[in-house]
């Protein structure tokens, strides 16, 4: 399949970064939000990170300007889908947005468009069968800061057809990514793994077992981690790791329940950095 224009639906710190790595590729980008404010703090925070690159000498001016032409935001669905060759919805990690979203790519995407998603947890499987044809259908599960990180676990709905798959490879390594392919399982590899670290950390936490700083510190130092499990859920958002934990707490059992203290920190709106204020304060 040639790809030539990827539609971004969500321009949050997920979408705004994959639609820099997907402009940086070489793609004609669509940005698409709701919000024109959170298109404008997104071309201003992908700018910021294409100019420090050139600070540091892995990129020239020419590059940058390159990538900020083929990047194109905007507040109209239709416009954003219409002709489009690949999507990749980037909302929240809820199913009804999401859903929303598959609706009007359903309305307004040309039918031979592949379709992903980026979720961490949620159904692909349940997304694919909102559309007509399922097997156009994958996930797309990338890592924050999506410009600096290298995996993408590509997810195999129970649908997803090889050409699917093949697509969303090919854009994949367009980016610079490496992959692995995942078959549908809630919260894949990576998250369900993570999860667990997270909330054992948080439970350490709350019983008084040591300090966040020293928990972090044990296992960057112990374990060769290269963020701490409290700094990688600031980064995260405290709110975003609540919501998968409540949901492979539904789907897998007991050993998943959050702890309550992470429930309390987001109760307070202690979200982590994007609130100013999570397990530390910025």
């Amino acid at each position: 399949m040639n790809v030539r224009t990827v539609t971004i639906l969500g321009a949050g710190t997920m979408g705004h970064g994959i639609a820099h790595a997907a402009a940086a590729a070489g793609f004609e980008t669509r940005l698409y939000d709701v919000a024109d404010d959170a298109l404008a703090a997104a071309r201003t925070q992908i700018s910021r990170v294409l100019e420090k690159s050139v600070e540091l000498g892995k990129a020239v001016p020419a590059e940058v300007d390159a990538t900020l032409g083929r990047l194109t935001t905007t507040s109209d669905i239709a416009g954003a889908l219409d002709g489009t060759d690949f999507v990749i919805e980037a909302a929240p990690e809820r199913m009804d947005l999401k859903l929303a979203l598959f609706a009007d790519i359903e309305r307004h995407a040309p039918a031979r468009a592949v379709v992903t998603t980026n979720t961490s947890a949620l159904s692909v499987t349940e997304l694919a069968g909102s559309l007509a044809t399922p097997s156009r259908v994958a996930g797309m599960h990338f890592f924050n800061p999506v410009h600096k990180m290298k995996l993408i676990e590509i997810i195999r709905a129970l649908e997803s057809s090889p050409d699917t798959l093949d697509a969303v490879e090919m854009v994949s390594q367009r980016m610079g990514k490496e992959t692995v392919v995942v078959r549908e399982s809630p919260g894949f590899i990576t998250t369900r793994v993570n999860a667990s670290i997270g909330n054992e950390a948080f439970y350490m936490l709350m019983e008084g077992v040591a300090s966040a700083r020293d928990i972090d510190k044990a296992l960057k130092l112990g374990l060769n981690h290269p963020m701490g499990p409290f700094e990688l859920v600031d980064l995260v958002g405290l709110d975003t790791r609540l919501s998968i934990l409540e949901y492979l707490h539904r789907s897998l059992g007991e050993k998943y329940r959050p702890c309550p203290l992470l429930a309390q920190y987001v109760k307070a709106g202690r979200l982590g950095r994007k609130a100013g204020k999570g397990v530390y304060e910025y």
